[in-house]
């Protein structure tokens, strides 16, 4: 779903089941990141191109962050939120960029869903698949009318808002909001040259 997405091809996003929407854009993203020389390349410039365009618009952003953020959230002015959400997405496209530089054969299979027809959170596991120990990649998704956004990623047994909360706890009993995001637009711009 590049782009609007609007029309009769948004209505079928919408309706989609939030399993069959991982393996979707999962498969978009390996897809893309094969054909893509400069993705290969380590190009952070084209992965968060490509990040933007396939995965953010099925990502409730604002509650990752304010969950890895943690009760500090509530005490953040609007101004820093946008900024914790800002550098926190570069903070992760970063983080991922080497993975995607090393998409080679991998493929994603589906473990089967457990939920109910009503449910509103669900939990999609999955496996990357290619050379080498598969990779357990397992997403928290919630249901906000007729869509399905990611709120949360586990990848090998590690809750990505969970291992940030931590972290982001120890900066903010340290130097507050701003220093949390002081360090990490630090920590972008150290990625950034290197």
């Amino acid at each position: 779903m590049v782009g609007a997405g609007v029309g009769a091809a948004g209505t079928a996003f919408a309706q989609q089941a939030p399993d069959e929407l991982v393996k979707r854009v999962s498969n978009e993203v390996l897809e893309a990141a094969r054909a893509d020389k400069s993705i290969q390349a380590g190009d952070v410039n084209k992965v968060m191109a490509l990040v933007e365009t396939k995965v953010m618009p099925h990502v409730n952003f604002q509650r990752m962050t304010s969950s890895a953020v943690g009760r500090y959230w509530r005490q953040a002015s609007p101004e820093q939120q946008k900024r914790l959400q800002d550098e926190f997405k570069v903070l992760l496209v970063r983080t991922y960029s080497g993975a995607l530089a090393q998409v080679r054969e991998q493929t994603v299979q589906l473990k089967p869903l457990r939920a109910a027809a009503g449910d509103n959170e669900v939990l999609v596991r999955t496996e990357i698949r290619g050379k080498g120990d598969p990779i357990q990649l397992d997403y928290r998704l919630e249901k906000t009318g007729d869509t399905w956004k990611i709120y949360d990623v586990n990848v090998m047994g590690i809750w990505l808002v969970e291992n940030y909360r931590n972290t982001f706890a120890q900066e903010i009993s340290a130097g507050g909001i701003d220093g949390l995001i002081a360090k990490l637009a630090e920590r972008n711009k150290a990625a950034a040259k290197s």
